[in-house]
């Protein structure tokens, strides 16, 4: 039997289509809903993503990775193509209805490409996150999630200070360079 196409990052046999739709489907729905903000329209992104997925799934090494970026791709040019229908659709709601509409409108309020980066870069470091070991997740989790400090995480896994320290630097590390490779801007070594 001839060897099959490694994975992400070389870790065995390719999945099947039907395992990577089970595994991939819920999340690629939260990422496409981050960018589009419309269930019915996540939905869509997704399914043709797989759709195109099945129709290229010989030269697609990293089934995964793919369909994220397919997702995203297929999420900017709805967004492109559809600019004036989101601006003005009346089914979505008027967040900032009220007498002091000026007020809110003037609060923080960020360009529509900078919130698309920055969930894009959010849903990468999910996707990024996912694919580390249990033991480096948990260290994230420790540090970063519930603010503990590298003495407390010892404590909780047993692991020295300094291997916590260690661990940690080059798990960032890795997580940087995955986004600098995904193209995602601000990563920084």
């Amino acid at each position: 039997m001839p060897p099959q196409p490694s994975t992400e990052a070389g870790r065995g046999p390719k999945p099947s289509l039907e395992a990577v739709f089970g595994a991939e489907e819920t999340p690629l729905l939260r990422y496409a809903y981050g960018l589009v903000g419309r269930r019915e329209i996540a939905e869509e992104l997704v399914q043709d993503a797989f759709l195109r997925l099945h129709q290229h799934w010989e030269e697609v090494l990293q089934p995964r990775a793919w369909l994220f970026r397919c997702v995203r791709n297929r999420a900017y040019n709805h967004i492109r193509d559809h600019k004036r229908e989101t601006l003005t659709d009346p089914s979505t709601p008027d967040t900032y209805a009220g007498s002091d509409l000026d007020a809110k409108l003037d609060m923080g309020r960020e360009a529509p490409d900078d919130v698309l980066g920055k969930m894009e870069a959010a849903g990468m470091v999910h996707m990024f996150m996912a694919e580390l070991e249990q033991r480096d997740q948990l260290l994230i989790q420790l540090k970063y999630f519930e603010g503990l400090k590298y003495n407390q995480i010892s404590q909780r896994t047993g692991m020295s200070v300094g291997n916590v320290g260690y661990r940690l630097h080059h798990i960032l590390k890795r997580l940087a360079d995955s986004l600098r490779r995904a193209g995602v801007e601000g990563a920084k070594g």
